[in-house]
Protein backbone atom coordinates (compact mmCIF):
# COMPACT_ATOMS: atom_id res chain seq x y z
CA UNK A 1 0.00 0.00 0.00
CA UNK A 2 1.26 3.45 -0.90
CA UNK A 3 1.33 5.88 1.99
CA UNK A 4 2.37 9.52 1.78
CA UNK A 5 3.59 11.69 4.62
CA UNK A 6 2.88 15.32 3.85
CA UNK A 7 3.58 16.49 7.39
CA UNK A 8 0.25 18.24 7.76
CA UNK A 9 -2.22 18.25 10.64
CA UNK A 10 -0.38 16.96 13.73
CA UNK A 11 3.07 16.88 12.17
CA UNK A 12 2.65 20.33 10.69
CA UNK A 13 1.62 21.68 14.07
CA UNK A 14 4.87 20.42 15.54
CA UNK A 15 6.97 22.51 13.17
CA UNK A 16 4.65 25.50 12.81
CA UNK A 17 6.18 27.50 15.70
CA UNK A 18 9.53 27.64 13.88
CA UNK A 19 8.18 28.09 10.36
CA UNK A 20 9.68 31.57 10.04
CA UNK A 21 12.97 30.77 11.78
CA UNK A 22 16.29 30.96 10.00
CA UNK A 23 17.96 27.57 9.62
CA UNK A 24 21.46 27.33 11.05
CA UNK A 25 24.29 25.62 9.25
CA UNK A 26 25.27 22.38 11.06
CA UNK A 27 28.47 22.58 13.09
CA UNK A 28 31.53 21.70 11.04
CA UNK A 29 29.88 22.22 7.66
CA UNK A 30 31.51 24.62 5.17
CA UNK A 31 30.21 28.20 4.96
CA UNK A 32 29.05 27.50 1.41
CA UNK A 33 26.36 25.29 2.94
CA UNK A 34 24.41 28.47 3.75
CA UNK A 35 23.81 28.85 0.01
CA UNK A 36 22.53 25.28 -0.20
CA UNK A 37 20.09 25.93 2.66
CA UNK A 38 18.85 29.09 0.93
CA UNK A 39 18.38 27.19 -2.34
CA UNK A 40 16.42 24.46 -0.57
CA UNK A 41 14.13 27.01 1.06
CA UNK A 42 13.54 28.55 -2.36
CA UNK A 43 12.59 25.09 -3.70
CA UNK A 44 10.25 24.73 -0.69
CA UNK A 45 10.02 20.93 -0.78
CA UNK A 46 11.80 17.64 -1.38
CA UNK A 47 10.14 14.52 -2.80
CA UNK A 48 11.32 11.21 -1.34
CA UNK A 49 10.52 7.69 -2.55
CA UNK A 50 11.46 5.11 0.09
CA UNK A 51 10.45 1.84 1.70
CA UNK A 52 11.28 2.66 5.31
CA UNK A 53 8.03 2.48 7.24
CA UNK A 54 6.24 5.80 7.61
CA UNK A 55 5.77 5.35 11.35
CA UNK A 56 9.53 5.02 11.74
CA UNK A 57 10.24 8.05 9.58
CA UNK A 58 7.74 10.51 11.04
CA UNK A 59 10.04 11.63 13.92
CA UNK A 60 12.95 11.98 11.49
CA UNK A 61 10.96 14.13 9.10
CA UNK A 62 9.62 16.31 11.91
CA UNK A 63 13.18 16.85 13.18
CA UNK A 64 14.39 17.70 9.67
CA UNK A 65 11.64 20.29 9.22
CA UNK A 66 12.47 21.80 12.60
CA UNK A 67 16.08 22.20 11.50
CA UNK A 68 15.17 23.49 8.03
CA UNK A 69 11.86 25.35 8.35
CA UNK A 70 10.24 26.10 5.03
CA UNK A 71 11.40 22.84 3.38
CA UNK A 72 8.50 20.38 3.28
CA UNK A 73 9.15 16.66 2.92
CA UNK A 74 6.79 14.71 0.66
CA UNK A 75 7.50 11.12 1.63
CA UNK A 76 6.02 8.24 -0.36
CA UNK A 77 6.32 4.73 1.08
CA UNK A 78 6.54 2.18 -1.76
CA UNK A 79 7.55 -1.44 -2.18
CA UNK A 80 11.01 -1.80 -3.70
CA UNK A 81 9.86 -3.18 -7.06
CA UNK A 82 7.08 -0.61 -7.40
CA UNK A 83 9.50 2.15 -6.47
CA UNK A 84 11.99 1.02 -9.11
CA UNK A 85 9.39 0.77 -11.88
CA UNK A 86 7.69 4.03 -11.00
CA UNK A 87 10.89 6.07 -10.70
CA UNK A 88 12.29 4.74 -13.98
CA UNK A 89 9.01 5.24 -15.86
CA UNK A 90 8.53 8.79 -14.58
CA UNK A 91 12.13 9.76 -15.28
CA UNK A 92 12.07 8.41 -18.83
CA UNK A 93 8.75 10.15 -19.48
CA UNK A 94 10.24 13.39 -18.08
CA UNK A 95 7.51 13.55 -15.46
CA UNK A 96 7.94 14.84 -11.92
CA UNK A 97 9.44 12.12 -9.76
CA UNK A 98 11.52 11.59 -6.64
CA UNK A 99 14.38 13.89 -5.75
CA UNK A 100 15.78 11.30 -3.37
CA UNK A 101 15.37 7.53 -3.86
CA UNK A 102 16.01 5.41 -0.76
CA UNK A 103 15.54 1.64 -0.84
CA UNK A 104 16.56 -1.58 0.86
CA UNK A 105 16.83 -3.24 -2.59
CA UNK A 106 20.57 -2.64 -2.72
CA UNK A 107 21.14 -4.24 -6.11
CA UNK A 108 18.35 -2.24 -7.76
CA UNK A 109 19.72 0.97 -6.29
CA UNK A 110 23.23 0.23 -7.58
CA UNK A 111 21.78 -0.59 -11.00
CA UNK A 112 19.95 2.75 -11.13
CA UNK A 113 23.16 4.55 -10.20
CA UNK A 114 25.15 2.55 -12.73
CA UNK A 115 22.55 3.30 -15.43
CA UNK A 116 22.92 7.04 -14.95
CA UNK A 117 19.84 7.88 -12.87
CA UNK A 118 21.82 9.48 -10.02
CA UNK A 119 23.95 12.58 -9.56
CA UNK A 120 27.16 12.85 -7.57
CA UNK A 121 27.23 14.66 -4.27
CA UNK A 122 30.03 14.67 -1.70
CA UNK A 123 28.11 14.85 1.57
CA UNK A 124 29.83 16.65 4.45
CA UNK A 125 28.92 13.56 6.50
CA UNK A 126 30.87 11.18 4.26
CA UNK A 127 34.00 11.08 6.50
CA UNK A 128 31.86 9.68 9.34
CA UNK A 129 30.68 6.70 7.28
CA UNK A 130 32.38 3.34 6.76
CA UNK A 131 34.11 3.21 3.35
CA UNK A 132 31.87 0.27 2.42
CA UNK A 133 28.78 2.49 2.74
CA UNK A 134 29.56 4.94 -0.08
CA UNK A 135 29.91 4.33 -3.82
CA UNK A 136 31.06 6.94 -6.33
CA UNK A 137 29.73 9.80 -4.15
CA UNK A 138 26.32 8.74 -5.43
CA UNK A 139 25.08 5.78 -3.42
CA UNK A 140 24.99 6.22 0.36
CA UNK A 141 24.23 3.37 2.75
CA UNK A 142 22.06 4.96 5.44
CA UNK A 143 21.46 1.92 7.64
CA UNK A 144 23.17 -1.33 8.66
CA UNK A 145 20.34 -3.81 9.22
CA UNK A 146 20.77 -7.49 10.10
CA UNK A 147 18.74 -10.22 8.42
CA UNK A 148 17.23 -12.66 10.92
CA UNK A 149 14.70 -15.39 11.32
CA UNK A 150 11.77 -15.10 13.69
CA UNK A 151 9.91 -17.85 15.50
CA UNK A 152 6.80 -18.41 17.54
CA UNK A 153 7.98 -19.03 21.10
CA UNK A 154 5.24 -21.56 21.83
CA UNK A 155 5.76 -23.54 18.64
CA UNK A 156 9.57 -23.42 18.77
CA UNK A 157 10.62 -23.31 22.45
CA UNK A 158 14.26 -24.11 21.65
CA UNK A 159 15.08 -22.14 18.49
CA UNK A 160 18.10 -23.05 16.36
CA UNK A 161 20.95 -20.53 16.57
CA UNK A 162 22.72 -21.21 13.27
CA UNK A 163 21.84 -22.03 9.68
CA UNK A 164 22.99 -25.63 10.15
CA UNK A 165 20.85 -26.01 13.27
CA UNK A 166 17.89 -24.54 11.42
CA UNK A 167 18.29 -27.07 8.63
CA UNK A 168 18.50 -29.90 11.18
CA UNK A 169 15.24 -28.74 12.78
CA UNK A 170 13.47 -28.45 9.43
CA UNK A 171 14.43 -32.00 8.47
CA UNK A 172 13.72 -33.50 11.89
CA UNK A 173 10.33 -31.81 12.36
CA UNK A 174 9.25 -31.69 8.72
CA UNK A 175 5.76 -33.08 9.30
CA UNK A 176 5.00 -30.79 12.23
CA UNK A 177 6.29 -27.77 10.28
CA UNK A 178 4.39 -28.52 7.08
CA UNK A 179 2.95 -25.21 5.83
CA UNK A 180 4.29 -23.37 8.88
CA UNK A 181 7.60 -22.09 7.52
CA UNK A 182 7.75 -18.81 5.62
CA UNK A 183 10.31 -16.90 3.61
CA UNK A 184 10.47 -14.31 0.87
CA UNK A 185 9.68 -15.43 -2.66
CA UNK A 186 12.77 -14.37 -4.66
CA UNK A 187 10.74 -14.57 -7.87
CA UNK A 188 8.36 -11.84 -6.68
CA UNK A 189 10.43 -9.91 -4.15
CA UNK A 190 13.67 -8.19 -5.11
CA UNK A 191 14.75 -7.96 -1.49
CA UNK A 192 14.04 -11.67 -1.05
CA UNK A 193 16.13 -12.39 -4.14
CA UNK A 194 18.94 -10.26 -2.74
CA UNK A 195 18.92 -11.99 0.65
CA UNK A 196 18.94 -15.47 -0.83
CA UNK A 197 21.68 -14.77 -3.38
CA UNK A 198 23.81 -13.40 -0.55
CA UNK A 199 23.23 -16.66 1.35
CA UNK A 200 24.45 -18.63 -1.64
CA UNK A 201 27.47 -16.35 -2.01
CA UNK A 202 28.48 -16.95 1.61
CA UNK A 203 28.12 -20.75 1.69
CA UNK A 204 27.25 -23.60 -0.65
CA UNK A 205 25.35 -25.20 2.23
CA UNK A 206 22.50 -22.82 1.44
CA UNK A 207 21.19 -25.20 -1.22
CA UNK A 208 20.77 -27.94 1.38
CA UNK A 209 18.95 -25.52 3.68
CA UNK A 210 16.63 -24.46 0.86
CA UNK A 211 15.88 -28.10 0.07
CA UNK A 212 14.96 -28.71 3.71
CA UNK A 213 12.73 -25.64 3.65
CA UNK A 214 11.09 -26.74 0.40
CA UNK A 215 10.16 -30.07 1.98
CA UNK A 216 7.94 -28.19 4.46
CA UNK A 217 5.96 -26.60 1.60
CA UNK A 218 6.81 -23.08 2.76
CA UNK A 219 4.56 -20.04 2.66
CA UNK A 220 6.10 -17.49 0.26
CA UNK A 221 5.76 -13.78 0.99
CA UNK A 222 6.66 -10.51 -0.71
CA UNK A 223 6.90 -8.33 2.43
CA UNK A 224 8.00 -8.76 6.04
CA UNK A 225 4.76 -7.77 7.79
CA UNK A 226 2.59 -10.81 6.89
CA UNK A 227 5.38 -13.14 8.00
CA UNK A 228 5.71 -11.38 11.37
CA UNK A 229 1.96 -11.41 11.82
CA UNK A 230 1.69 -15.09 10.90
CA UNK A 231 4.42 -16.04 13.38
CA UNK A 232 2.82 -13.97 16.14
CA UNK A 233 -0.60 -15.56 15.58
CA UNK A 234 0.84 -19.08 15.47
CA UNK A 235 -0.18 -19.81 11.89
CA UNK A 236 3.54 -19.88 11.15
CA UNK A 237 6.22 -21.40 13.34
CA UNK A 238 9.22 -19.73 11.78
CA UNK A 239 10.02 -17.14 9.10
CA UNK A 240 13.43 -17.10 7.45
CA UNK A 241 15.36 -14.07 6.14
CA UNK A 242 13.26 -11.23 7.50
CA UNK A 243 14.53 -7.72 8.20
CA UNK A 244 15.84 -8.10 11.73
CA UNK A 245 15.37 -4.51 12.80
CA UNK A 246 11.65 -4.70 11.99
CA UNK A 247 11.44 -8.07 13.75
CA UNK A 248 13.00 -6.68 16.93
CA UNK A 249 10.63 -3.73 16.93
CA UNK A 250 7.67 -6.12 16.60
CA UNK A 251 9.05 -8.48 19.27
CA UNK A 252 9.29 -5.60 21.76
CA UNK A 253 5.54 -5.15 21.43
CA UNK A 254 4.60 -8.81 21.07
CA UNK A 255 6.09 -11.39 23.48
CA UNK A 256 4.94 -14.27 21.26
CA UNK A 257 7.77 -13.56 18.80
CA UNK A 258 11.43 -14.45 19.18
CA UNK A 259 14.25 -13.20 16.95
CA UNK A 260 17.48 -15.01 16.03
CA UNK A 261 20.54 -13.52 14.38
CA UNK A 262 22.35 -16.69 13.23
CA UNK A 263 25.64 -17.09 15.06
CA UNK A 264 27.50 -18.63 12.12
CA UNK A 265 26.82 -15.52 10.01
CA UNK A 266 24.26 -12.75 9.81
CA UNK A 267 23.87 -10.76 6.61
CA UNK A 268 23.96 -6.99 7.17
CA UNK A 269 22.20 -4.99 4.47
CA UNK A 270 21.85 -1.25 4.00
CA UNK A 271 19.13 1.01 2.64
CA UNK A 272 20.88 2.93 -0.13
CA UNK A 273 19.92 6.50 -0.97
CA UNK A 274 20.84 8.57 -4.01
CA UNK A 275 19.89 11.95 -5.41
CA UNK A 276 18.10 11.70 -8.75
CA UNK A 277 19.97 13.04 -11.78
CA UNK A 278 16.84 14.93 -12.86
CA UNK A 279 15.84 16.05 -9.35
CA UNK A 280 13.61 19.12 -9.46
CA UNK A 281 14.54 19.95 -5.87
CA UNK A 282 18.24 18.99 -5.72
CA UNK A 283 19.13 21.32 -2.84
CA UNK A 284 16.35 19.89 -0.68
CA UNK A 285 17.48 16.37 -1.57
CA UNK A 286 21.04 17.16 -0.46
CA UNK A 287 19.81 18.61 2.81
CA UNK A 288 17.64 15.58 3.53
CA UNK A 289 20.41 13.12 2.62
CA UNK A 290 22.86 14.97 4.88
CA UNK A 291 20.33 14.94 7.70
CA UNK A 292 19.80 11.18 7.38
CA UNK A 293 23.59 10.73 7.62
CA UNK A 294 24.08 13.23 10.45
CA UNK A 295 24.49 12.30 14.11
CA UNK A 296 20.99 13.61 14.81
CA UNK A 297 19.37 11.75 11.92
CA UNK A 298 21.21 8.51 12.61
CA UNK A 299 20.38 8.72 16.32
CA UNK A 300 16.70 9.15 15.50
CA UNK A 301 16.80 6.12 13.20
CA UNK A 302 18.54 4.12 15.94
CA UNK A 303 15.73 4.84 18.41
CA UNK A 304 13.35 2.82 16.29
CA UNK A 305 13.98 -0.15 14.02
CA UNK A 306 16.54 1.27 11.58
CA UNK A 307 20.07 0.46 12.75
CA UNK A 308 22.45 3.27 11.74
CA UNK A 309 25.37 2.98 9.33
CA UNK A 310 27.57 5.27 11.40
CA UNK A 311 29.64 3.52 14.04
CA UNK A 312 29.88 6.58 16.31
CA UNK A 313 26.17 6.32 17.18
CA UNK A 314 25.11 4.41 20.26
CA UNK A 315 23.15 1.44 18.92
CA UNK A 316 23.02 -2.34 19.08
CA UNK A 317 25.60 -4.05 16.86
CA UNK A 318 26.54 -7.63 16.16
CA UNK A 319 30.08 -8.98 16.74
CA UNK A 320 32.37 -8.42 13.77
CA UNK A 321 32.97 -12.17 13.39
CA UNK A 322 29.22 -12.74 13.04
CA UNK A 323 28.30 -9.82 10.78
CA UNK A 324 28.54 -10.14 7.00
CA UNK A 325 27.95 -6.62 5.66
CA UNK A 326 27.06 -6.28 1.99
CA UNK A 327 29.24 -3.58 0.45
CA UNK A 328 27.60 -0.78 -1.52
CA UNK A 329 29.10 -1.16 -4.97
CA UNK A 330 29.12 -2.69 -8.45
CA UNK A 331 29.45 -6.30 -7.26
CA UNK A 332 25.73 -6.13 -6.53
CA UNK A 333 25.06 -5.94 -10.27
CA UNK A 334 26.23 -9.51 -10.81
CA UNK A 335 23.01 -11.12 -9.64
CA UNK A 336 20.90 -8.79 -11.80
CA UNK A 337 22.36 -10.26 -14.97
CA UNK A 338 19.26 -11.55 -16.75
CA UNK A 339 20.60 -15.00 -17.61
CA UNK A 340 22.08 -15.49 -14.15
CA UNK A 341 18.82 -14.43 -12.54
CA UNK A 342 16.80 -16.74 -14.76
CA UNK A 343 19.06 -19.70 -13.89
CA UNK A 344 18.85 -18.91 -10.19
CA UNK A 345 15.06 -18.66 -10.18
CA UNK A 346 14.71 -21.80 -12.29
CA UNK A 347 16.77 -23.71 -9.70
CA UNK A 348 14.63 -22.18 -6.95
CA UNK A 349 11.39 -23.32 -8.58
CA UNK A 350 12.78 -26.81 -9.23
CA UNK A 351 13.83 -27.12 -5.60
CA UNK A 352 10.36 -26.05 -4.43
CA UNK A 353 8.71 -28.50 -6.82
CA UNK A 354 10.88 -31.40 -5.67
CA UNK A 355 10.06 -30.60 -2.04
CA UNK A 356 6.32 -30.68 -2.75
CA UNK A 357 6.39 -34.25 -4.02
Amino acid sequence: MQRVIRIMALLASLVAPVATAVAERPTGYPRSYDQLIAAARAERQVIVYANADTSEMAPVIVAFQRRYPGVTVRYTDLGSNEMYRRFVAETRARKASADLVWSSAMDQQVKLINDGFAQAYASPEKPALPASAVWKNMGYGITAEPIAYVYNKKAVPNPPRSHAALETMLRRDRRALMGKVATFDPARSNTGYLYLTQDYAITRDTQSLVEAMAATRPVLATTTEPMLRGVAEGRLAIAYNVIGSYALERARRDPRIGVVFPQDYTIILSRIAFIAREARHPAGAKLFLDFLLSRQGQSLLARHSLWPARTDIRARRLPAAQARPVRVGPQLLVNLDRLKQQRFLRQWRETLASGAR
